[in-house]
C-alpha cells in the first residue's frame, strides 16, 4: 500500500462578492440543474472530471449509496455544456442553515485552458447567494488542479484552515487506472 501525502485546504466566502463579473467565454454555453441526476450521468461526469485530479471517494460506494447521497433534496448539481456537449459541473449543498458547501467543481480535462472554470465558479457563486446565506465553504487538495487555489481566490474565497492528510493512493487499490500519470504523483511500485 503506498500513502500520498496531500493537504487540504479550507476556504470559505462571508458575504456575496461584489464588482467584475465573469462573462462567458464562448458562445453556445447552457448550464442546466441536473434534476434527479441518474447515478450513470453522475458517475459518468464525475469520473471524466476528477479522474485526473484523484477524485475516488464515490467511487467507493455502490449506487444505492450515491444515490442516497446526490438525490437529497439538498443537493443541486449543475452541469456546464459547451455546444451541447458535457463540460464539467458544480454540486452544491446546502443542508446546513444559511450556509452552503461546494461540495465538488470542475472540468472535463478537454474543456480545461478556455477560461471555463471562472465562468462555471461564478455560476456556483451565483447560485449559493441566490438564497439567504451567511457562508459559501469549500476545500481543495494538493492533487487539484494547479490553478484551483488562485481561482477560488480570485473569487473572493478566503483561506481559513489548511490541514496535511495521508491517503491510499486509488491507484494501488484498482479504483483509478494504474496508468494514471499526475503532476504529484510518484510512480506506482
Amino acid at each position: 500500500m503506498t500513502l500520498l501525502e496531500d493537504v487540504i485546504t479550507y476556504l470559505e466566502m462571508l458575504e456575496r462578492p461584489v464588482g467584475r463579473r465573469v462573462l462567458a467565454p464562448l458562445d453556445k454555453l447552457a448550464l442546466m440543474r441536473a434534476e434527479s441526476c441518474t447515478i450513470s450521468f453522475y458517475r459518468y461526469i464525475y469520473n471524466a472530471v476528477g479522474e485526473p485530479w484523484l477524485w475516488f471517494e464515490r467511487r467507493l460506494i455502490d449506487d444505492a449509496a450515491l444515490a442516497a447521497q446526490i438525490l437529497k433534496p439538498t443537493i443541486e448539481i449543475f452541469i456546464l455544456y459547451v455546444r451541447g456537449v458535457p463540460a464539467g459541473f458544480f454540486e452544491l449543498d446546502t443542508a446546513a442553515v444559511r450556509e452552503t458547501k461546494l461540495c465538488y467543481f470542475g472540468l472535463i480535462p478537454e474543456f480545461i485552458g478556455r477560461r471555463l472554470g471562472p465562468y462555471l465558479l461564478q455560476a456556483a457563486i451565483d447560485q449559493a447567494w441566490s438564497r439567504p446565506l451567511d457562508r459559501f465553504w469549500l476545500h481543495t487538495s494538493t492533487f487539484d488542479h494547479p490553478k484551483a487555489l488562485s481561482v477560488y481566490q480570485q473569487a473572493g474565497f478566503v483561506v481559513y484552515a489548511r490541514r496535511p492528510v495521508l491517503f491510499e493512493d486509488p491507484r494501488g487499490s484498482g479504483l483509478l487506472p494504474e496508468t494514471l500519470s499526475h503532476r504529484l504523483l510518484p510512480p506506482l511500485d
